[in-house]
């Protein structure tokens, strides 16, 4: 009893230690926090969801899914070929090009009206706070911030690691002009050391005004927020960037739900929307789009052309890791109203105005 007493002891000290690193971030507080506590998306103690949104869907338990995780046995096709990608010089792009460049997973590049977009940057190789646990696959990871021109406006869905990558972020420093993110994600940014007059923290159903070509809002999806034990005390958003003739939907992480049809009625129709469609499972079916459910959400949006996100570079739920793209293909494909796809390999350029570029199904043969 005593030696389990003292490796308790042991574990409980080192996982506390653990938390301390910086990479979790710090909890909202001060001025921040009375700001959060004014929302209207603020209740009981924590931002809270348009529709009610349980963590898990019905009859579904944590013990059952970490089970499912770690012993039960399912056809998940991890890729044992490098993932094909192009390596794009963007510091050589001219500004007047208006073009869009995938990172892999829901990290992007974008240049719209002579400004440059950095969205949920992840160039460590790690989606996981624990070293080595949620890594990349082979082929991914051919850009690092080195890469990166000046960013004009690096935004920020939310604060989970797979979006908010503390190494990416220390690293984009001095590359990063201004910070757009959701009320709260501000906290983790100043504690790393990045002043406060350069972020912007807004609540959904905001609107900046970069300048007289550009302005974005903030608006709602359906998902959550967290770095440590302590979840949804940061918000997390989508955006809606437009120019006066293009309109792009930035959707970050979302389950399906009303807030689709609301951002269609009120910022719509939209040019390009990129959607979350990857690490979905029925499981937690409320906070990440089912491919079925980004084909609802399309419609929705009122979109000319949608870039699935989201994918192709973790492995964060049970399904393999050809499987989103491959079904929302064959989805959209099927449905009444077939919405053309964006789907690049990695690194290769997306022209933002072009609605004839075509894109290979990439993904097929890959073993």
């Amino acid at each position: 009893m005593i030696t389990f007493l003292i490796l308790l002891f042991i574990i409980v000290l080192a996982v506390y230690f653990f938390l301390q690193h910086p990479k979790f971030g710090k909890a909202p507080s001060g001025e921040r926090l009375t700001l959060i506590q004014n929302s209207p998306q603020y209740k009981n103690g924590k931002f809270e969801n348009q529709s009610f949104t349980p963590d898990l869907a019905e009859g579904a338990s944590m013990p059952g899914v970490l089970f499912d995780f770690f012993f039960k046995k399912v056809e998940r096709k991890f890729p044992t070929d490098l993932i094909p990608s192009l390596k794009t010089n963007l510091k050589e792009l001219s500004l007047d090009q208006d073009i869009l460049v995938w990172f892999g997973h829901s990290s992007y590049f974008i240049q719209l009206e002579g400004k440059r977009f950095l969205i949920d940057p992840v160039f460590s190789g790690n989606a996981s706070p624990i070293p080595g646990t949620t890594k990349s696959f082979k082929g991914t990871d051919i850009y690092t911030v080195d890469d990166l021109p000046e960013i004009d406006y690096l935004l920020i869905t939310h604060d989970h690691y797979d979006h908010l990558d503390y190494e990416t972020i220390l690293k984009l420093k001095p590359k990063t002009k201004k910070i757009i993110t959701a009320l709260g994600v501000g906290s983790h940014l100043e504690f790393w050391g990045f002043p406060s007059e350069i972020i912007i923290e807004k609540d959904w159903f905001s609107t900046i005004q970069l300048d007289e070509n550009l302005t974005i809002h903030t608006a709602p999806s359906r998902h959550f927020s967290g770095r440590g034990f302590k979840r949804c005390n940061t918000l997390w958003t989508s955006f809606v960037l437009e120019s006066k003739d293009f309109k792009m939907y930035l959707g970050g992480d979302s389950g399906y739900d009303k807030h689709f049809a609301e951002i269609g009625e009120k910022y719509g129709p939209f040019d390009v929307a990129l959607i979350d469609n990857g690490q979905y499972n029925q499981s937690w079916k409320y906070i990440h789009n089912l491919p079925e459910d980004v084909i609802k959400a399309m419609n929705d949006l009122k979109v000319k052309r949608v870039f699935p996100v989201h994918s192709s570079k973790f492995a964060l739920s049970l399904h393999s890791w050809d499987e989103p793209l491959k079904k929302i293909t064959e989805l959209n494909s099927l449905s009444e109203n077939p919405i053309a796809l964006i789907t690049p390999m990695i690194g290769e350029v997306v022209e933002l105005k072009n609605d004839k570029q075509e894109f290979k199904q990439w993904w097929e043969g890959i073993n």
